[in-house]
């Protein structure tokens, strides 16, 4: 990961060595490519070859030259807001510098505002929302360290708050900051909370849910924040396609997205089901010692049989619990087939604005 920089020309390097000099400063991880016959230690493959082989592994892309090279050099690479890089171009003067994708969720407008401010150059944004100084919920989403489900609604909410339509709000978790212009507290049904429109459910809006069946508005863009762990136990050897589809089969309505870790005792560390699941679903894996877990606080289901065999009453429900950090338990033990699952929520709070 990190910042993946290219210029083309004598004058591009002194623009890009000014720039990597500032980014560093800014606690940023950068580097500077060059490419030109006329540059020392230039690189050997085309622009479009290097774009291909930085874009899956950069979290952004500066090309320091001109807007054809990078277009054409990352077309083919183009895949979606949720997974590509942000994309900068800046002129080899330094004069201007252009945010050219990924915008919000890859950051490319935050990092075009503070390469322009390192240059002294002019930042060039097209985004409508940030033109307008309207609320974007992938911007949003970014911030608090969110994950989103269904742009294309998020696309929807923009365009309506751009035109001046009610935009609903809804959140499991509480919020702080001033709610912002074109937004409306709603209930989990998506009722407007204002005493003047009571019984008016609004078209489109936004959820801050774990649970994929909170679907407020006719059009609900899903925020969704990463504060679930799955507690979990099982019998010694347990399938890992069983173990697998338990957890799926637990997590039937919890978003997928919710959960930041998997959890379970020490001497489960080494299950060969509980890594598995840990590589499919991209996820590390916590564990704790019996006394670790026998110091967990809260009100966990008991069992004597598990007790005299790993030296503690509960693995699933206080695992899961210690994970979130003295969070609280949103499900508790589910037991069947030689496995034990349950999920607990830590404390999290989102935030309107800086």
């Amino acid at each position: 990961m990190g910042i993946s920089m290219i210029c083309f020309s004598m004058t591009g390097q002194r623009t890009g060595e000014k720039l990597l000099q500032g980014l560093k400063e800014a606690g940023k991880e950068a580097v500077l490519y060059k490419k030109s016959r006329y540059l020392a230690d230039s690189v050997l493959c085309s622009a479009s070859e290097w774009t291909r082989e930085q874009f899956p592994v950069c979290e952004a892309l500066i090309f320091l030259g001109a807007c054809g090279i990078a277009v054409r050099s990352i077309a083919p690479m183009v895949a979606g807001k949720k997974t590509d890089p942000a994309v900068l171009v800046i002129d080899e003067e330094g004069r201007f510098v252009i945010s050219l994708l990924s915008g919000h969720l890859g950051g490319a407008n935050e990092l075009a505002l503070l390469a322009a401010d390192i240059l002294k150059a002019m930042p060039v944004i097209t985004t409508a929302t940030d033109l307008h100084h309207r609320f974007a919920v992938d911007v949003f989403a970014k911030a608090n360290g969110c994950g989103i489900r269904n742009m294309k609604a998020a696309k929807e909410a923009s365009a309506a708050l751009l035109a001046g339509e009610r935009v609903g709000f809804f959140s499991e978790f509480p919020m702080d900051g001033d709610l912002p212009e074109g937004l409306f507290l709603c209930d989990e049904k998506g009722m407007s909370l204002e005493e003047a429109s009571k019984e008016h459910r609004l078209r489109i809006g936004i959820a801050v849910t774990i649970h994929r069946d909170c679907r407020p508005f006719e059009e609900t863009v899903v925020v969704i924040p990463r504060v679930a762990a799955l507690g979990m136990g099982c019998r010694k050897g347990k399938e890992s396609q069983a173990v697998l589809r338990g957890a799926e089969d637990f997590l039937d309505n919890i978003c997928r997205e919710a959960l930041f870790g998997l959890a379970s005792i020490d001497i489960k560390k080494e299950e060969p089901a509980f890594l598995n699941l840990s590589r499919e679903w991209s996820l590390p894996l916590y564990t704790y010692s019996a006394d670790q877990l026998s110091r967990a606080e809260g009100a966990f289901s008991a069992s004597s049989f598990v007790a005299g065999k790993v030296g503690v009453d509960n693995v699933c429900e206080r695992s899961a619990v210690l994970a979130c950090q003295g969070g609280r338990l949103l499900m508790g033990k589910s037991a069947g087939a030689g496995m034990t699952f349950a999920l607990a929520v830590r404390e999290w709070r989102g935030r309107f604005g800086p």
